[in-house]
């Protein structure tokens, strides 16, 4: 059975049974898709302090705020768009009636999250949608912390093209472009979080899957909280708010494991340009990054001037492609598109699904 390291003052407190004291701002967790965001998210949430949401994917939905709509309406509309509310099992009977805007919305529902977990302290959530607007969020909540993980680009480029086989999301045409240069956008919002000195943790996947404690020491460095040793395995996480799907098998498994490389999931012509990119990006952070991998094969030229230009256009089409899901969804009245899924017969895991008793509640 894991052991937890000594005590601090802040667990002799939370063990005394005193009320707990809820962190002023959010901690979010943010990747690009397949990075790992969801292992990590699930270790995090090991920690009897920690209570963070799983994709609840508000901020990607803030054109609901920019009309003044009831708590009711916006919670509903929420729920129906990714099961936030249905999936964390929250109670919005506890959401304020009178919140009209994004950041009182999202500090609402995640702080009450929080405190359906006994003893946990800090709120907030893990999602990937948020790789181009840590700046936004950052702006929305300046006293919020950061947790960024890495992982090699190819592999990332490799898992989506995976997980495309099974969802439509990963299939999407230009959804590896988007992940290529999102990877450098991401870089970029992360590297103005710190000129702004917003704390921020860099974790890299690679490291996280061979050496766990160390990576997760750290963390809780970060945070300011006590080590637990339950942070360093699956088994016994609480992960009911994360579909079945094919994708997630690997964290939903009782140990870590590394994702399963697919050598012919992704054409050589991508292995290339993803090369080509990295080798670029190396070249202005002067070797510092990417981190991994740690060396690439051979001499590899850097994109040319007409190939990052035409794949800039592209990036900037597909961002604006993207923001148009949101903008569509927060605007058209919720009927239309309960008879939109009727017509086209779409249903959802967490629609029907039936939560397991091992995964029934947050109260470890």
């Amino acid at each position: 059975m894991p052991e937890l390291v000594m005590p601090s003052v802040e667990t002799a407190r939370l063990n005394a049974e005193e009320p707990a004291i809820i962190a002023d701002g959010p901690l979010f967790v943010v990747g690009i898709w397949r990075s790992g965001t969801s292992l990590l998210y699930a270790l995090l949430n090991q920690h009897p302090q920690i209570a963070l949401t799983y994709e609840d994917d508000l901020v990607f939905l803030r054109p609901l705020f920019w009309v003044r709509r009831k708590t009711s309406n916006w919670l509903t509309k929420w729920d129906f768009f990714n099961g936030a509310i249905t999936r964390h099992k929250i109670d919005s009977s506890h959401i304020p009636e009178n919140i009209h805007d994004l950041k009182g919305a999202l500090e609402a529902v995640q702080r009450e999250y929080c405190e359906q977990k006994k003893g946990a302290t800090i709120w907030g959530g893990k999602s990937p949608t948020y790789f181009d607007l840590l700046s936004h969020l950052a702006g929305t909540f300046p006293n919020a912390r950061f947790i960024i993980i890495w992982r090699d680009l190819t592999s990332i480029c490799q898992s989506i093209a995976k997980a495309g086989e099974e969802r439509t999301f990963f299939s999407r045409k230009g959804i590896t472009l988007r992940a290529l240069l999102g990877y450098r956008k991401l870089k970029r919002e992360c590297d103005w979080l710190l000129r702004h000195r917003f704390p921020v943790h860099q974790v890299h996947y690679e490291e996280l899957v061979s050496e766990p404690t160390a990576v997760m020491k750290g963390v809780c460095d970060f945070l300011r909280i006590p080590f637990d040793s339950r942070m360093t395995i699956l088994d016994g996480a609480d992960r009911s708010a994360i579909d079945e799907a094919g994708h997630h098998s690997l964290v939903k498994s009782k140990e870590i494991h590394g994702f399963r490389r697919n050598s012919e999931s992704l054409s050589p012509v991508m292995k290339a340009k993803i090369a080509r990119y990295i080798s670029l990006w190396r070249e202005q952070e002067n070797g510092g990054w990417p981190v991994y991998p740690v060396s690439l094969e051979g001499s590899v030229e850097t994109p040319s001037i007409p190939e990052r230009a035409w794949d800039g256009i592209k990036y900037r089409i597909l961002s604006v492609w993207y923001f148009i899901i949101p903008l569509t969804y927060s605007f058209v009245p919720l009927p239309v598109w309960e008879s939109y899924r009727r017509l086209t017969n779409r249903s959802f895991s967490w629609q029907k699904k039936k939560t397991s008793p091992a995964e029934s509640s947050l109260h470890r």
